[in-house]
């Protein structure tokens, strides 16, 4: 429900707790005419993510000349067999959509209006923010320009390994009922976990259902989508991947009890094709009224080329559009996009939790660059030399990285974001699993340890402090 984490000051979105990933990022290039990789291509770029250190699993869905097409390379699901089109992923923001799809279907059938006031269905006692005379929305809420942060203030997990489990709707209530905005609702777009979480939650007041039986029967059921779940069947529990963060630990499953709307969904790549099914061909599914509305772009976002439209991003470039969101969770990593104009399409889940957007992008538009992925290399280094290192390294005002050691481990942590491991390639340089960057240190003229930033062609220097 945020963006996988850029070590630098303006990262899209940002949360003080492990989120569920919406990475936001956009690559214009120049045009070039788009061809479809086939499968033994695809087969090989997701093999080499596994052999080289970036993924322990992946697959791949695709639509082509009529049938489906999944490719799966690495991985195991719980009962041991490996990963497949059947394999149940934490697909994490992309549930977002599946919100917006529950939105635009009421917004249709009049029982809701974009414009309504979230606080027209929030229980009496509970109080919305507001600012400058200007209320929250649906729309608002819809579109990440509510105004309201990515989580709530007082969102303080027991476990953080399972951070939403334990956020009530009482928790959720009083931070609306406390928090002062920033910025008028409408005025600017800023990602917000807690706001779908939100739209979820009154969508769900204003039906008279949970959120769960509410979007299984206003887009699952009308779909067929029959391996998509918030609550896994226990029969199909054995068919979860096994999850892993960025460090290749396995992870924890998570539960969004409260935010359910914002990232709560496990599916199946099978099962999610039948979704693609469904956004691409508009014209004859049971649905296909509600998805043109959602997918309408409404407002801007801070990032050019990009549009949001009612849950979901907009990506214009080339002349063309791709409609898209990711999503992540503690060792999840998932894309699902599509081209509108074309019917051009692709998913790409992994059981890591390291970018998979790149590759989901590329399999569209061919002209978006694929990341590189040449094989890692670990280095020893000796703990003391580790420990050299420790320290605050401000980069610009407000923003900083703080390096630690830890049992002989290296850790990096940019200002309001998670801790991530430094992995060495030799005794000065160390690159990040959970983001394609890499960090330098090395001393300066007066002795001062200094460390540089090399991520996305830019380089940015600190010194200690």
């Amino acid at each position: 429900m945020r963006p996988c984490i850029l070590m630098r000051p303006f990262s899209p979105i940002r949360s003080r707790a492990a989120a569920v990933c919406s990475a936001l990022w956009i690559v214009v290039v120049t045009p070039a005419a788009a061809q479809r990789a086939p499968d033994s291509t695809v087969h090989r770029w997701i093999t080499e993510r596994v052999s080289n250190g970036y993924a322990t699993g992946i697959v791949v869905g695709r639509r082509d000349g009529g049938r489906d097409r999944i490719v799966a390379a690495g991985g195991t699901q719980r009962d041991g067999r490996p990963l497949s089109e059947e394999t149940l992923f934490e697909i994490g923001s992309i549930t977002k959509a599946f919100t917006t799809l529950v939105l635009a279907d009421m917004v249709l059938k009049g029982e809701v209006a974009l414009d309504d006031p979230v606080q027209r269905f929030l229980p009496a006692g509970v109080t919305m923010p507001s600012r400058n005379g200007k209320v929250i929305t649906l729309l608002d809420l819809a579109t990440a320009t509510s105004g309201l942060p990515s989580l709530g203030s007082n969102m303080v997990p027991k476990d953080p390994r399972n951070p939403y489990a334990d956020y009530t709707v009482q928790q959720l209530y009083d931070f609306l009922s406390s928090h002062t905005l920033r910025r008028d609702p409408g005025e600017r777009y800023e990602y917000s976990n807690i706001g779908m979480g939100l739209l979820g939650h009154v969508l769900s007041l204003r039906a008279g259902k949970s959120w769960d039986v509410l979007v299984r029967e206003r887009v699952l059921e009308p779909l067929d989508m029959r391996e998509t779940f918030v609550t896994v069947p226990a029969a199909l529990i054995g068919r979860i991947a096994v999850p892993h963060d960025a460090d290749f630990e396995e992870a924890s499953l998570w539960d969004l009890p409260t935010l359910a709307g914002a990232g709560a969904l496990r599916s199946t790549t099978r099962d999610m094709l039948r979704f693609a099914e469904a956004v691409t061909h508009r014209d004859r599914g049971p649905l296909g009224k509600v998805i043109a509305f959602s997918i309408e772009p409404r407002r801007p976002t801070t990032i050019p080329g990009m549009r949001i439209a009612l849950g979901w991003h907009v990506r214009e470039a080339n002349g063309r559009s791709i409609v898209w969101h990711n999503g992540g969770t503690a060792g999840f990593r998932t894309f699902f996009g599509f081209d509108p104009a074309t019917g051009v399409h692709a998913m790409v889940w992994s059981n890591t939790a390291n970018s998979v957007d790149d590759l989901g992008l590329h399999l569209i538009d061919s002209t978006v660059p694929r990341l590189r992925t040449p094989p890692r290399a670990d280095v020893a280094v000796a703990a003391e030399t580790l420990r050299g290192y420790v320290g605050s390294y401000p980069l610009v005002p407000g923003f900083a990285i703080a390096v630690t050691e830890e049992a002989g481990k290296l850790y990096a942590q940019a200002t309001g974001q998670p801790r991530f491991r430094l992995w060495a390639e030799s005794p000065t340089e160390f690159y990040l699993r959970v983001v394609p960057a890499k960090v330098r240190f090395a001393a300066d003229s007066a002795g001062v340890m200094t460390l540089t930033l090399d991520q996305g062609g830019r380089q940015q220097r600190g010194r200690r402090q």
